[in-house]
């Protein structure tokens, strides 16, 4: 009689199934008309070169209630992966990181009076930015919303 070794380590197929549901459920998250950085900013298209730019919910859920922004001056010049601004939250302060080159062409006032904004309107009245793309900049680089909602998911 051949004896076969059974190992209680194999995943259940319905725990995988789960794992697949809740993956698709992260993914329904992100808006798909939105490019994604990896240090979770959004980039969403406008008229002709100009973007604007705010954080995904992840990064807002992850930061807790934003208390105060600091964000870059309308004609800044800037590279993609500068450090471009703070946000300020009850947990910790954390960087503003430029998902693309170009100069910033508007900041959002609100946040001044508001920064609270941020954390229930992320993809909406939440944004921080816009800029006029650099020439070499390419959103294509970015993630679409399937890809990002991987990275958050792992």
């Amino acid at each position: 009689m051949r004896q076969v070794k059974i190992s209680t380590l194999a995943q259940h197929p319905r725990r995988q199934r789960l794992a697949d549901v809740i993956l698709r459920s992260l993914m329904s998250d992100y808006p798909e008309d939105l490019k994604y950085s990896t240090e979770h900013e959004w980039v969403r298209s406008g008229n002709g070169n100009s973007v604007r730019v705010g954080i995904t919910e992840y990064a807002a859920d992850q930061l807790g209630d934003i208390v105060f922004v600091t964000l870059p001056e309308v004609g800044d010049t800037v590279e993609a992966g500068d450090a471009c601004g703070e946000l300020e939250s009850t947990k910790s302060v954390s960087d503003i990181f430029c998902p693309v080159a170009g100069q910033i062409t508007a900041i959002n006032a609100l946040l001044d009076r508001h920064p609270e904004t941020i954390n229930a309107d992320p993809y909406g009245d939440g944004w921080l930015f816009e800029l006029e793309l650099d020439e070499s900049a390419d959103l294509d680089d970015l993630l679409d919303a399937d890809s990002y909602a991987e990275q958050a998911a792992s």
